[in-house]
């Protein structure tokens, strides 16, 4: 499973966030569900246009997006 078959911009949806395919449901959304510790099933009941699928899809591109940037973490102390 890609998230490229889940995950979709448009400039005239959402301002351009990345949102879930055939919705206006973005991305940020679904992860901040799961963060909050939402089973998929919950996240479905709140959301019913998404898919199992799509919610992993979401979570495929948040890892992917994590991967290509390096952020400096507080608590770091360089030696």
């Amino acid at each position: 499973m890609s998230w490229r078959d889940h995950i979709h911009t448009d400039p005239n949806v959402c301002h351009g966030q990345a949102c879930i395919k055939g919705t206006r449901i973005p991305v940020s959304v679904v992860l901040d569900n799961l963060a909050a510790g939402l089973a998929e099933d919950e996240i479905i009941r709140s959301y019913p246009a998404l898919t199992k699928a799509a919610i992993r899809g979401a979570a495929a591109y948040a890892a992917e997006l994590a991967r290509e940037r390096i952020l400096e973490l507080p608590g770091r102390n360089a030696a």
